[in-house]
């Protein structure tokens, strides 16, 4: 069970400051039901703000509520503000007490409400994992649960933030911001550019609105993919039996949107690979174009395109390879800038004159990240 932060002012000595009691005159009785929510900033321990709210009283008598605060467990309370409302929201790095007292129509100020103690100690665990898979202009995360399952009862919501990522400087970007919140252990950033590296941090805010520390900071790439893709034997039909992954690159070595994933001629050199079928009436996929090369994705099939990891760090042979149903295939090929490119391919089905697949394709020049960040 968690430990309520809140302790009740009794007294003159609770009163710090305040050296006379005014409840005796008062009208009105003291607020009731004093609590709290701070507003999570995104850095940890520091709150941008903190919401005060007590329960509503529509006594004719009442005029307004005052609220005070002190920055220790010792010392005057000094009043911070006086509201119509029944919260008070009070900007930046909250104090750690407060309390709140009522005033009548005449002047007369009521009995102090209890005082809430702003607790950091209430603060969920960060998430021990998070993993990240790359999506057609999205970005797809799951993590540890371990924030809600320690304690359902103190946990809110989860915030899920981004930044930035050098690639080649391995460095996440200084500006992270809000991607949205999820009560769910697992988020879809959408509308994201293609070819783009991103991070990505998750933290857990309790029912006060704490912030924990953030998870593993992941990096991942969106790019561009499809499903079920019809591709003939040369042997059987020519027109319908080469495959391009990318075919012209913008003025910012992109691949143009417009000119990915494309089924073309067996005969045009500029595939990334053809379908073949051999004497035995085999199928297999080879590469065509100079610079492209094959491996096969592991020694077992794949459960989905998604399943496919970074591209293997390895000498990609230039021979075709036999189409299997549920295996993956993996291609480097040369991007004419200096860079590989790498596309992944998993066949779904395999007939006598045709093949259907699903591909991705790695738009950021010499990023090997075709799905899943590690």
């Amino acid at each position: 069970m968690r430990a309520a932060a809140t302790v009740l002012v009794l007294g003159v000595l609770s009163l710090g400051c305040r050296d006379q009691f005014l409840g005796n005159d008062s009208l009105v009785s003291a607020p009731t039901n004093l609590s709290y929510m701070v507003e999570p900033s995104g850095t940890p321990g520091s709150p941008s703000g903190i919401l005060l709210r007590w329960d509503f009283s529509n006594d004719p008598a009442l005029a307004v509520w005052h609220i005070y605060s002190r920055a220790g467990t010792s010392g005057s309370y000094n009043l911070r503000g006086s509201t119509t409302s029944n919260t008070f929201h009070d900007d930046g790095i909250p104090h750690l007490q407060y309390y709140v007292t009522a005033e009548d129509d005449a002047g007369n100020e009521s009995d102090p409400s209890n005082a809430v103690t702003v607790d950091e100690r209430l603060a969920l665990d960060a998430p021990t994992t998070l993993t990240t898979t790359s999506l057609d202009g999205a970005i797809a995360m799951s993590w540890s649960d371990n924030a809600y399952t320690s304690d359902p009862q103190g946990f809110s919501v989860y915030r899920v933030y981004s930044a930035s990522y050098d690639l080649d400087l391995g460095l996440c970007g200084a500006t992270w911001s809000l991607e949205g919140t999820t009560v769910a252990p697992e988020f879809i950033s959408s509308a994201l550019t293609n070819g783009s590296p991103r991070c990505f941090a998750v933290s857990a805010i309790s029912v006060e609105g704490f912030e924990s520390l953030w998870s593993p900071v992941r990096s991942d790439t969106p790019r561009p993919d499809a499903r079920n893709i019809l591709i003939y034997a040369r042997q059987f039909s020519v027109p319908a039996s080469g495959f391009r992954f990318w075919r012209d690159l913008d003025s910012d070595g992109q691949a143009d949107p417009n000119e990915i994933g494309l089924v073309g001629s067996g005969n045009l050199a500029d595939n990334d690979f053809t379908v073949e079928r051999d004497i035995n009436g085999e199928l297999f996929l080879t590469p065509l174009r100079a610079g492209t090369g094959v491996i096969a994705y592991g020694s077992i099939p794949v459960e989905d395109l998604t399943s496919i990891d970074f591209a293997p760090n390895v000498t990609y042979p230039t021979g075709g390879l036999s189409a299997v149903p549920g295996w993956g295939y993996v291609f480097q090929m040369d991007g004419g800038d200096g860079f590989s490119r790498y596309g992944a391919v998993r066949v779904t089905h395999v007939g006598s004159d045709y093949l259907i697949l699903d591909w991705a394709y790695q738009t950021d020049p010499g990023n090997p990240e075709l799905i899943r960040a590690r």
